[in-house]
């Protein structure tokens, strides 16, 4: 279990009342503006070498269930000579909301330990690092990311998908799943992350996130088929049976917030994949779900769906996962259209007093296509069906 939030408000306080700037890079900033160029040296550079940067400017903020900042860096001669990035882009845990949202059900220190030691093994589309730290007393931390923004295409909610671009999908989340499929490194190099029954847990029960899915839901009424509408008491029991299937079911790494808004087009048939703080110790079926309910048209995944589970299947098996059945597939993707439904009803029904953390238009379209999903599915009798068979 990690720290309660009365824990993470009391060390937040502390880190307060001694904040100022930050020199070397064992210190993680407590504030933008609290970088110097001497940090930025050290943590991007190292230590000893003749390129230094002598000046940074911080574009517009941008903050969410994160702060996030794209840095201009000025370097000195031996700097420009070498060709060092013009840019950075940073991630930051700096403020409480931040620790609390992402914090308590191990995001932080999930998403820094996958630049650190997940990244570098993948052979897959998503961000590099060029540093990052946190602080486990804290949940302080800091990424810096290279800057891709001038280099691909971030995806909007509405982005238009080809069915090559959701097959890409598919090979970024079968790679990513293959690599750690029932691995002894589950708890080795992925100790630090939660299970996914226990992140969601912590989320429900320490950060109101079951009050949350069930206002949101409500909220959502107009976007959701009405024939499952009138089952709107069944839908968080039916969620939290579903969540449950994964302790019965193979473990891997998955990212588990496959929306769109976390995509981006690299090339015309290459997708790649951001934000991993909500990684964790899963079944595939949570990616698969969730990935191709929020990314096509509700007429997209009626037409693809079967196609992309086909797809994703002989990827896994080419990768060395053994042959997993297409009926035993199947039933597992329509019984994870619950939790991928609420990770939206959720953040659609935060409280008026929680930072906002998504457009209200883009909960209402991924609500709106995981809902259908879940009609269309039948996903209510597929988490009896699963319960029973897995």
């Amino acid at each position: 279990m990690g720290l309660s939030f009365a824990e993470i408000k009391a060390a937040y306080e502390r880190e307060q009342a001694q904040a100022g700037k930050v020199w070397h890079k064992e210190q993680i900033p407590l504030a933008w503006d609290f970088i110097t160029p001497e940090w930025l040296s050290d943590a991007l550079i190292g230590a000893g070498k003749a390129e230094k940067i002598v000046g940074y400017r911080l574009d517009e903020r941008d903050e969410g269930t994160a702060s996030r900042r794209r840095i201009f860096l000025e370097y000195n001669a031996a700097g420009q000579a070498a060709g060092l990035p013009a840019t950075v882009f940073g991630k930051s845990t700096q403020h409480l909301e931040n620790r609390f949202i992402i914090g308590m059900n191990g995001g932080i220190e999930a998403e820094v330990t996958f630049y650190q030691a997940v990244r570098p093994k993948l052979d897959i589309e998503a961000p590099r690092a060029l540093f990052a730290r946190f602080d486990a007393s804290s949940l302080n931390s800091i990424i810096l990311l290279h800057d891709m923004r001038d280099e691909v295409t971030f995806c909007p909610y509405d982005q238009p998908m080809t069915l090559e671009l959701a097959k890409s999908q598919m090979r970024v989340l079968a790679t990513l799943h293959a690599a750690y499929y029932q691995s002894p490194e589950l708890t080795t190099t992925l100790a630090p992350w939660n299970t996914w029954e226990d992140y969601f847990a912590i989320t429900a029960k320490e950060a109101g996130f079951e009050q949350a899915c069930q206002r949101g839901f409500a909220e959502a009424r107009d976007v959701v088929p009405p024939a499952l509408f009138a089952h709107e008491a069944e839908i968080w029991p039916a969620t939290v049976e579903a969540i449950a299937l994964h302790s019965r079911l193979p473990r891997m790494l998955v990212h588990s917030d496959v929306h769109l808004k976390n995509w981006y087009v690299a090339a015309p048939d290459r997708m790649g994949l951001t934000d991993w703080q909500c990684s964790c110790k899963g079944h595939w079926s949570r990616d698969l779900s969730y990935c191709i309910s929020t990314a096509l048209t509700v007429e997209q995944r009626r037409a693809w769906e079967k196609e992309l589970l086909t797809y994703y299947l002989e990827l896994m098996h080419a990768k060395g996962v053994p042959a997993i059945a297409f009926d035993d597939a199947w039933l597992a993707y329509r019984a994870q259209m619950f939790p991928a439904l609420a990770w939206w009803t959720g953040t659609l029904g935060q409280p008026p007093e929680a930072p906002a953390m998504q457009p209200r238009a883009a909960s209402l379209t991924f609500i709106e296509r995981m809902a259908n999903a879940v009609h269309d599915l039948d996903s209510l009798r597929a988490v009896r069906e699963a319960q029973a068979r897995f």
